[in-house]
């Protein structure tokens, strides 16, 4: 089963009543293809990081298995970052930053040899990003699109 996944890779701050973690590695991009390399063995990735990006981040993923030749490095912005504060329910929670950085000019190009993953998950980008990338894929059985509250507020629209 081939998955190809596009969406944001980030270094995340995060805190909740039980303690604070700085820069950890984030993003939906990553977390649903981590996820998606449990079940399956083609899982790709698409998606933009900084020059601040840890190599030791960039090897997590292979060692997942996790296809990494769409994965774009900047080299002269930092990688998103988002920070936040969860209630101590843990059930919401509020945005202190979003720093979209490299995110900010993402322009996927799909290479060839991932255009034909038959299944899609369009994480956390741009609604104009996603619809870029559907039109970029050969005849996909699924594609699901994820979003957030930033899209949602910001773009309306799209």
């Amino acid at each position: 089963m081939s998955l190809l996944i596009i969406g944001s890779i980030a270094l995340d701050t995060i805190e909740t009543p039980y303690g604070k973690e700085e820069y950890t590695l984030g993003g939906s991009a990553t977390f649903i293809s981590t996820a998606a390399s449990y079940i399956t063995n083609d899982v790709r990735l698409v998606g933009i990081v900084g020059y601040d990006f840890p190599d030791c981040e960039v090897k997590f993923l292979e060692s997942r298995g996790i296809d990494i030749s769409g994965l774009e490095k900047s080299k002269d912005k930092k990688t998103f970052h988002w920070h936040g504060v969860y209630s101590k329910d843990m059930n919401s929670r509020d945005t202190i930053t979003t720093e979209l950085n490299a995110f900010e000019t993402f322009d996927p190009v799909i290479p060839e040899k991932f255009r034909d993953s038959k299944f899609v998950c369009l994480g956390n980008v741009h609604p104009a990003i996603q619809k870029k990338v559907i039109l970029q894929l050969r005849n996909p059985d699924f594609v699901m699109i994820d979003t957030m509250n930033f899209w949602i507020d910001g773009e309306p629209a799209k």
